[in-house]
């Protein structure tokens, strides 16, 4: 198998001035990217679930599941 080099050849490319520079008007090539280059988001991280909204939807799950359980238990006896 052989390799080819994906990038063209500099000199070859139309639209490229000597030296690889870009005449006014031509739309210049495509340039590679990063990932995350944006700016760092500081004011609002990604941590989980605070412990506070969390711990009233585990209680909300347990009343309820309360209230099935009376109600099977109603319905038995």
């Amino acid at each position: 198998m052989t390799y080819t080099n994906p990038d063209p050849d500099p000199e070859h490319t139309t639209g490229l001035e000597p030296g690889g520079g870009v005449p006014p008007g031509e739309t210049p090539p495509a340039e590679s990217s990063l990932p995350e280059a944006g700016p760092r988001e500081v004011h609002n991280p990604t941590k989980g679930w605070a412990k506070g909204p969390l711990f009233l939807i585990l209680a909300l799950v347990v009343l309820i599941a309360a209230g099935f359980l009376a109600y099977a238990l109603a319905l038995i006896f």
